[in-house]
């Protein structure tokens, strides 16, 4: 069975690489792309489809020749290791090959938002909104801030799999540490919540004009000389859903309104989404947008250094790392996580 899979990727992966060298694929754009980003989710199984092909070389050559001499102890452990190999890459490939998320290739917005423990947990969130940015630069992402408040932070991430990377830091983010304001050197606890949304393209989500309220007033706050001079702030308000979106930072009426349609198009594409996965199932309906971010996911305790998520148990002791925004182990992680639920999801079908 496994061998079939093998072959079947071992033949897509050529016919990607033709298609890349096809003069005709080459000036097509729309069709290059396409290709090019198959390739590249297909490379890490095709590496391990020639591995598996050496390592069963290995074993069946090991194989033959031990029905010669049965006593060699190289060739023993030629077989041994080469079998043992070949049962890792089965679980491998086969992860590997699980379906990706449709929505892993977008760009995402984000939202942190101050939790409990007042005004440390405004703090908290700008610690999380740097944490979250400079992970998005040390990843190769671009990140553009829209609308930058008194402890709440709305931004943007655009690159090929954002959301792959950055969708597993939805949730609720408590901090255990003394804070500066505190005197008597007590330990609060305080939360922010983060929410991921895969950024909605205008094809995915139909807005009718007529369902939006559009409010204008005074922008509040750092903006430049036109701050509290012109009407250049904008509140939409989606009736069907109660969805408000408010955008103030830019000096441009215009701007603020195109920055808040992207944010409520990303929140309605979410909502249509959990929507959809709560009729697929039920069980798993929790599990989706923002029921999950009522759950604590992750705890960072400045005293012992240490930052655990609590969804896979991982406890790593390099808090200062982290929050500068080394967050790869704790990605690679919930990622093959989410492999294997997905994995095991397929076989119980």
């Amino acid at each position: 069975m496994l061998d079939q899979l093998v072959d079947q990727i071992d033949t897509r992966f050529r016919d990607l690489e033709a298609e890349l060298a096809d003069p005709v694929v080459i000036g097509d754009r729309a069709r290059f792309t396409a290709a090019s980003r198959a390739y590249r989710e297909l490379e890490p199984a095709a590496k391990l489809a020639a591995e598996y092909r050496r390592a069963a070389d290995d074993a069946a050559g090991a194989r033959e020749l031990m029905a010669e001499d049965g006593d060699d102890p190289e060739l023993k452990e030629l077989l041994r290791s080469a079998t043992e190999r070949l049962d890792q890459l089965e679980e491998e490939i086969r992860l590997a090959m699980v379906e990706r998320d449709p929505n892993d290739d977008k760009n995402v917005i984000i939202e942190i938002r101050p939790g409990a423990g007042g005004d440390e947990a405004g703090l908290w969130a700008g610690d999380l909104y740097r944490m979250l940015t400079r992970y998005a630069e040390r990843r190769g992402f671009k990140t553009e801030p829209l609308d930058i408040g008194e402890g709440t932070y709305t931004f943007a991430i655009k690159g090929d799999g954002a959301y792959s990377v950055f969708k597993f830091e939805g949730g609720t983010h408590r901090v255990q540490r003394v804070p500066e304001t505190e005197s008597q050197g007590r330990i609060h606890t305080s939360t922010a919540t983060v929410a991921v949304l895969p950024e909605a393209d205008d094809v995915e989500v139909e807005i009718d004009q007529n369902d939006l309220q559009i409010d204008v007033y005074r922008s509040s706050g750092p903006g430049g000389q036109s701050v509290n001079t012109t009407d250049s702030a904008v509140r939409i308000t989606h009736r069907p859903s109660g969805i408000v979106v408010s955008m103030q930072d830019e000096k441009s009426q215009l701007q603020n309104r195109e920055k808040a349609m992207r944010v409520l198009r990303a929140r309605l594409y979410e909502r249509a989404l959990a929507e959809q996965q709560a009729e697929l199932s039920a069980s798993r309906s929790a599990q989706v947008g923002s029921g999950d971010r009522a759950e604590k996911i992750r705890t960072y305790n400045y005293g012992e250094r240490r930052v655990k998520d609590h969804r896979i148990n991982l406890l790593l002791h390099n808090l200062d790392a982290i929050l500068m925004g080394e967050l790869d182990e704790f990605t690679d992680a919930l990622q093959d996580d989410e492999k294997r639920r997905r994995l095991a999801e397929r076989a119980a079908a």
